[in-house]
């Protein structure tokens, strides 16, 4: 009987075969018009075949006025849901974030300000009417939550902020981190009762030299609390499969990461760890999307660069499985057309030539 793509996936993420490897990329707007012009088309996970799809759930209209929190900012500031102000840059689709809590001195100011409400400002039956539109295509269900504790705090908070909260204002931080991860638990079970097959979560906790904070400081903050989201999540559906993404060099806390139940780590940044030693150290109890650079091979590298970079991650992170072979993080717009090509050929060609029903 021949497998779905579905199956293969579970397999390999699983660490079930070696033979089959999923794989996926994603294109910054710049990139998506390219493929637009060149293509005629506009679903370009399906064009290459990804056997996977992001879902996000949909923002409602909120009626909170954030505007007392931007006195004194002269632009455009587009507000999100989390009321964090964005505006537009210069270079193509990056923005200036601008902190609502950054002059916040006291708890009460926390307590005061209008976090989002999980029940009402997400659109949760969108999310359980694609999940089963997914699964009846034969696609896995990827629910998107990343920015998930850490660095949406400092998205509000400002980043220099909270890390001096960390320190200093131990009330402030503990009740700003508790808030937030009381929605992100709420979301997080929203997601598992629609059904996703896996939970995308993270933030940023990394330098490309080391961590942004101790390890200790991480431990005593963030660690915990990221263990009540995967918790809630698995505690709705126990097959659940967590995804944790961190760029940087978290090599400090990858063993924390496994303790609280992460199933797959991303993107492994092969520009500051190896991602053949953290397969070789982890790969019995993780899995693993990215290793390709989005520094370095994909903008940087020829076409033959990036096929022996993918062949290379497929042999050695990924054998006996546990590899979503992926670039690092959102192509931009310097990586040529022919590398997105390439990465997807390689793929597929090995795919074919080695896995057996």
């Amino acid at each position: 009987m021949q497998m779905t793509t579905r199956q293969k996936f579970f397999k390999a993420v699983k660490r079930e075969t070696g033979d089959y490897v999923p794989f996926e990329l994603r294109l910054c707007p710049f990139l998506e018009k390219k493929f637009v012009t060149k293509s005629g088309l506009e679903d370009y996970p399906a064009y290459f075949g990804m056997p996977l799809r992001f879902v996000t759930a949909p923002v409602r209209k909120r009626d909170d006025n954030f505007s007392r929190y931007f006195l004194g900012t002269d632009k455009a500031v587009d507000i999100d849901v989390w009321g964090v102000g964005h505006i537009k840059g210069d270079l193509q689709h990056f923005t200036r974030m601008v902190h609502p809590m950054e002059s916040f001195d006291k708890v009460e100011d926390f307590i005061t300000y209008p976090y989002p409400d999980p029940d009402h400002d997400f659109d949760w039956e969108y999310i359980q009417a694609r999940v089963k539109e997914l699964s009846c295509q034969d696609l896995v269900s990827y629910g998107f939550m990343p920015f998930t504790i850490f660095e949406i705090s400092w998205y509000l908070r400002g980043l220099e902020n909270l890390l001096s909260d960390m320190i200093l204002n131990h009330e402030m931080v503990e009740y700003h981190l508790d808030r937030i991860t009381g929605i992100r638990c709420e979301m997080a079970r929203e997601y598992a009762l629609a059904g996703v097959d896996v939970l995308f979560i993270g933030d940023d906790v990394a330098t490309q030299l080391n961590m942004m904070m101790s390890g200790e400081m991480w431990r005593k903050y963030l660690k915990p609390r990221l263990k009540k989201v995967i918790d809630t999540a698995k505690s709705i559906k126990s097959d659940i499969l967590i995804d944790y993404h961190s760029d940087g060099n978290i090599q400090e806390i990858i063993s924390d990461l496994v303790e609280v139940g992460i199933d797959i780590l991303n993107p492994v940044q092969p520009e500051c760890m190896d991602p053949v030693k953290i397969k070789e150290i982890y790969g019995d109890r993780l899995s693993f999307r990215g290793t390709v650079g989005t520094q370095t091979t994909m903008p940087f590298g020829t076409t033959d660069d990036v096929k022996r970079v993918c062949i290379e991650m497929i042999h050695k992170v990924g054998e006996n499985g546990g590899l979503i072979l992926a670039p690092t993080h959102i192509l931009e717009p310097e990586v040529p057309w022919e590398n997105i090509e390439t990465l997807v050929e390689t793929v597929r060609e090995y795919n074919e030539a080695h896995f057996i029903e």
